[in-house]
C-alpha cells in the first residue's frame, strides 16, 4: 500500500488571489461592505443628524412634487423611501439622496393623464431601462447631452414648474396642465382668485425665502466658541434647514384654526391614505370607465422615458432621481456615508403611518410655495452672458432647448441634443487648418483628421498647392493628429498620386506612433515622413544625409521601431 500523499503546496511566490478578487469584487456591486466594518459611533451620530434634515426637507417636498406629477399627494411619500434603503447597499457617495424632484416630476406628468397606475408602470419601465444601461455601460451616451442644453432644459422646466403652481397659489380651479393653455387660462381666470390662499402663499414663500437667507448667512462653528453660541447656532441651523417643514407645519396650524371655526379660506390637501399600499406587481393594464386599457397601448406612451428604479414601484412609487438640493442638505449636514438614508426612508415611513391625518389640512398654496422657492434656482440668469463672453455658437443648443421645452419637455431635449450633436460633427468634418508659408508650404490641421474632414483637407491642398502655378510641395503637419482611420489612408493615397502626377512632393511630419502604423499597415506608395519640417526642407533641396523614411519598416528611425513594436 502506497503511503498517502502529502497535500500540495503552491510554488514559491504564489499568492492566493482568488480570495481577495472576490472581496473587491462584493466590495464593488455592494459598496456598503468597503466602510461598514470602519463604521464609528461618531459616523453613527452625524448620520443620524443628516438623516433627519434630510427627512424633514423631503416630506413636504414630496408632498409638493406629488401635484406637479399630476398624482395624489401620498404617491410622492411612497417615492421618497425607496431610495433611501437601496442607495446604503448600492450607493457610492455619502452625500447623494435619492427621491422625488420637481423636473422628475413635471417629466412624470406628461405620461400619467393624472393616472396613478400610469406612474407605477413608469417607474417599473424605467427601471429596467436605467438597469440595462447600467449593464451595458451605456452611461457615455449622456456625455452627448451637453451643458447648454442642460441649462437651457432646467431653466424652462423651472418657468413650466413654477407658473403651473401660480393657480394654487391663488387658489384658481380648472386651469389646464399645457403650459401654454395654463398661462391663459390663469390670466383670463384672475378675477377668481381666492384672497386667503393668495395671502398665506405669498407669507410662504416670504419665510422661505427669510429662512434660506438666515440660512445662507449663518457664520461657521468653531470650537472656542461658547457653549451657549453653539446651542444657539445649531438651533437656528435646524431651523432654516427644516424651514419647508416648519412653514408647512406653519400653514396647516392656521387653516385648522379656520376649520375649528367653521369657516375655511383655503383649498386644502384633502384625505391622504395612511401606510404604505401593500408590495404587488406593477399594473400592466388599466380599467376605465370607457373599457380597459391594454399594457400595449401604455406603453406606447411611457417608452419615451428611462431613468430610475425598479423596487419603488412595487410600492406604488413614482419615476425618481438623485436631488440636488437634498444633497446638498445631506453634505452641509456632515453626513460621513450612505447610511444617513436609513433614518431619512424611516423618518418618511412613520409620516405615512402617523402624520398622514394632519396633511389633510396643508393648504396647496403653502405646498405651492414650497415647489415655487425650491425650483427659482434652476433657472440660471447668468448663462445666456457667460456662453455669449465664452463661445458664442453654444448658445444656438440652449436657446432651441430652451424654447421647446414649453412646447414639449422631451422635444427640447432631444432638439437641444441635436443641435449640439451637430455642432460636434462640423467641427470633425470641417476642422480648422492653420497655413504656413517658407520654403515647403505647411498646412496643419488644428484638430484631428477624421473620415468626414478627408474633403476639406483635400480641398485645401489642391486649392493652395496642385492649382496653382507652378504647383507647390506640401508638408503636412500631422502633430495634432492621434489617429486615422481606412477612409482617411484612401484619401492621403489619391492625394500622393495627384502631388506626382503634377511633379509636387507631399511630406507627412510629425507623425504619432499610432499614425504612423496604420501608415505602415496601409504600404502607401510614394509616400515621405520626416520627423521634422526641417528634414523635410533639407530633402526638398536634396542635400545630401537627408532620407525620409518612405513606407516601410527598415526606413523608419530606430525609436520609432521601439514604438511601434511595444
Amino acid at each position: 500500500m502506497s503511503p498517502p500523499m502529502s497535500p500540495m503546496k503552491p510554488p514559491k511566490g504564489f499568492a492566493p488571489m482568488s480570495c481577495c478578487w472576490s472581496t473587491e469584487t462584493m466590495q464593488k456591486w455592494l459598496p456598503f461592505l468597503g466602510w461598514l466594518p470602519d463604521y464609528t459611533w461618531y459616523a453613527l451620530k452625524m448620520d443620524f443628524i443628516a438623516g433627519i434634515s434630510v427627512g424633514l426637507t423631503v416630506i413636504p417636498q414630496a408632498l409638493a412634487y406629488a401635484e406637479v406629477a399630476g398624482l395624489p399627494p401620498q404617491y410622492g411619500l411612497y417615492s421618497a423611501f425607496m431610495g433611501c434603503f437601496v442607495y446604503f447597499f448600492l450607493g457610492t457617495s455619502r452625500d447623494v439622496t435619492l427621491g422625488p424632484t420637481a423636473i422628475m416630476s413635471l417629466l412624470v406628468s406628461f405620461y400619467t393623464f393624472h393616472e396613478p397606475a400610469y406612474a407605477v408602470l413608469l417607474a417599473f419601465l424605467t427601471g429596467c431601462i436605467q438597469l440595462g444601461m447600467g449593464f451595458l455601460r451605456l452611461g457615455l451616451l449622456l456625455d452627448f447631452i451637453s451643458c447648454p442644453v442642460i441649462k437651457g432644459f432646467t431653466s424652462a422646466a423651472a418657468i413650466i414648474i413654477g407658473f403651473g403652481q401660480i393657480k394654487n397659489l391663488l387658489g384658481l380651479q380648472h386651469i389646464p396642465r399645457q403650459f401654454f393653455l395654463q398661462v391663459y387660462y390663469t390670466f383670463h381666470n384672475i378675477g377668481e382668485t381666492r384672497v386667503g390662499d393668495a395671502v398665506l402663499g405669498l407669507v410662504c414663500m416670504v419665510l422661505l425665502l427669510v429662512l434660506k437667507l438666515m440660512r445662507d448667512h449663518v457664520p461657521p462653528v468653531h470650537p472656542e466658541m461658547p457653549t451657549g453660541v453653539r446651542l444657539s447656532h445649531g438651533l437656528v441651523w435646524t431651523a432654516t434647514t427644516a424651514r419647508n417643514a416648519l412653514v408647512v407645519s406653519f400653514a396647516a396650524l392656521v387653516a385648522y384654526s379656520f376649520q375649528v371655526t367653521g369657516y375655511q379660506p383655503f383649498v386644502l390637501t384633502g384625505k391622504t391614505p395612511e401606510g404604505l399600499p401593500d408590495a404587488h406587481i406593477p399594473p400592466f393594464s388599466v380599467t376605465t370607465a370607457n373599457g380597459t386599457i391594454s399594457f400595449t397601448e401604455m406603453v406606447q406612451e411611457l417608452l419615451a422615458l428611462g431613468f430610475t428604479n425598479i423596487l419603488g414601484s412595487l410600492f406604488s412609487s413614482y419615476p425618481v432621481t438623485g436631488s440636488f438640493g437634498r444633497t446638498a442638505v445631506n453634505a452641509q449636514s456632515g453626513v460621513c456615508t450612505p447610511a444617513g438614508g436609513l433614518m431619512t426612508g424611516a423618518l418618511v415611513l412613520l409620516s405615512l403611518d402617523y402624520l398622514t391625518s394632519l396633511f389633510y389640512y396643508i393648504p396647496k398654496s403653502a405646498l405651492a410655495a414650497v415647489i415655487i422657492m425650491a425650483v427659482v434656482p434652476l433657472f440660471d440668469t447668468k448663462i445666456v452672458k457667460t456662453l455669449w463672453r465664452v463661445k458664442r455658437l453654444d448658445l444656438l443648443p440652449l436657446c432651441v432647448t430652451f424654447l421647446l421645452c414649453f412646447w414639449e419637455v422631451q422635444y427640447g431635449i432631444l432638439a437641444g441634443t441635436l443641435v449640439s450633436v451637430l455642432i460636434l460633427l462640423h467641427s470633425v468634418a470641417r476642422p480648422k487648418i492653420q497655413v504656413s508659408e517658407g520654403p515647403m508650404l505647411v498646412l496643419q490641421p488644428a484638430s484631428g483628421l477624421h473620415f468626414p474632414a478627408i474633403e476639406t483637407l483635400r480641398e485645401a491642398l489642391l486649392s493652395r498647392a496642385l492649382e496653382t502655378s507652378p504647383p507647390r510641395s506640401v508638408a503636412l503637419d500631422c502633430t495634432h493628429i492621434c489617429s486615422i482611420d481606412y477612409t482617411v489612408v484612401l484619401g492621403l493615397g489619391e492625394l500622393l498620386e495627384d502631388f506626382h502626377k503634377r511633379g509636387a512632393t507631399l511630406a507627412l511630419i510629425g507623425l504619432q506612433v499610432p499614425v504612423l502604423r496604420v501608415l505602415l499597415s496601409a504600404d502607401l506608395k510614394g509616400v515621405l515622413y520626416f520627423c521634422t519640417l526641417e528634414e523635410a526642407e533639407k530633402y526638398l533641396k536634396q542635400e545630401p544625409g537627408t532620407q525620409p523614411y518612405n513606407g516601410s519598416e527598415d526606413s523608419v528611425p530606430e525609436h520609432k521601431i521601439a514604438l511601434l513594436k511595444a
